[in-house]
Formats: C-alpha cells, structure tokens, sequence
C-alpha cells in the first residue's frame, strides 16, 4: 500500500528515516520518479563539470554544480512525494478535507459542513479569495448540497464571493491532486484580515447539516492523512 505509513510516523521519524520512508512511497507509485530525481541531479554536475574544464576554474564550478544538483534533485523529489500522497487518498473519504487542511495560507477549514445518509460531504474553506465550498461524494447528490450550503452560506456572507468545486474524475470535477493550485489561484475580490475574521465568527453560528448515517461506519470510512516529509 503507498499509505502504509501514518503522519505521526514520518513526523516522529528521524530525517533520514524520514526521507527513506517517503522515498519509499514514491517508488511505489512511479518506478521513474527516483532515476529521474538522481539523473537529473548528476546531469547538473556533469554540465557544470564540463563548463570547469573548458572555462575553468573546475574548482569552483564542481561545487556549484553539486549544490545546484542537489537543490534539483529536492525540488524534483519533493514534487515526486506530493504527487504519491494525492495517489494515496485519491478516492478516499475525506481526501479534499485532507488537501484542505494542507493549503498554504492563512484558510480557515471546516470538514463536512454539510453531509448525508450516504457520506456525501461539503468542506468549507475561508480566505481572501471568499468561502470556498468543496464537495466530495456521488455528482449529483453533492451539487444538491453545495447548493444548499451556498444558500445556507449566502445568509451570512453578504456580498462575499462564494466559489464551489466538486472533487472527483469526471466531467466538471477537480482531481485531488489540482484541487490546492486552483483554489490558491482564485481571482477576484480580495477579503481584508478584519473582514475574514468577521465571516469566520458568522459562518461559526450556523449548524451543520452533516447527517451521521446509522450503524458502524463503511469500511475505510475515515479521514485520509498526507504525510508532509521534513
């Protein structure tokens, strides 16, 4: 399984273990992923290699080549590992909740403020761009909730821009993976600190709609983690 390890053990990992741990995961979701990081950071070293030797000083070219190989090499690698994390709760319940709760930036998220019998969910996010509702579920039981919650929200959130997305593969949705780039490449209206601050106090007064199904939860129904390598 690429989700074998949990966030607490990469966390309380030391960083060698650590990094052998995601280098791991990444080697199971794309066979190519770890050759290309190592031949594209010995390809660095090599050029500026050959540069010493026909402009010299190779002294100083070498070790520039090594730490511009080594900085390619974790960009590359760490492009690798997000892109194994998104393979891993892909699908899951609750991965947009997990992607959310990722964002860089200063976003206020709220998993499942609106849900059903049938674990189709909406997660709220606040920020300068607006409220952010993403829905994650069955299409056209989750656009009946995003609608809802959008009048729901629309109560509250007076001339604040409220933007939707449904999580999925098919036609109209958001990949997992795409789904932390478009919501931090929002355009438009631009919300203050003090103004986000007052939707988050308005939006904390209404009640969720989240309706808990009976019985033990489905099998795997819980939220998926996505280990952040230090």
């Amino acid at each position: 399984m690429v989700d074998q390890y949990s966030a607490e053990e990469l966390q309380k990992a030391g960083r060698l273990k650590q990094i052998r741990m995601v280098a791991k995961l990444v080697n199971q979701q794309n066979k190519r992923a770890l050759p290309i990081t190592f031949g594209a950071a010995a390809g660095v070293i090599v050029v500026f290699a050959a540069i010493g030797l026909l402009v010299g000083p190779l002294a100083l070219f070498i070790p520039v080549g090594v730490l511009l190989g080594a900085m390619t090499a974790m960009i590359l690698f760490g492009r690798f590992a997000q892109q194994a994390q998104y393979s891993a709760i892909d699908g899951q319940l609750g991965a947009a909740a997990a992607v959310l709760q990722n964002m860089r930036g200063n976003w206020t998220v709220t998993p499942a403020v609106a849900g059903n019998r049938t674990m189709d969910v909406v997660h709220r996010a606040v920020g300068k761009p607006g409220v952010v509702l993403v829905g994650e579920g069955v299409p056209t039981r989750v656009a009946a909730l995003l609608a809802a919650e959008r009048k729901k929200t629309e109560r509250v959130a007076h001339g604040v821009p409220i933007h939707e997305f449904q999580v999925g593969n098919g036609e109209g949705q958001i990949p997992v993976s795409k789904l932390q780039r478009k919501i931090t490449t929002l355009r438009g209206t631009t919300l203050r600190p003090t103004a986000v601050s007052d939707l988050n106090y308005r939006l904390k007064a209404l009640q969720p709609t989240m309706q808990m199904p009976k019985g033990p939860l489905p099998k795997g129904a819980r939220q998926p983690r996505m280990p952040k390598p230090r």
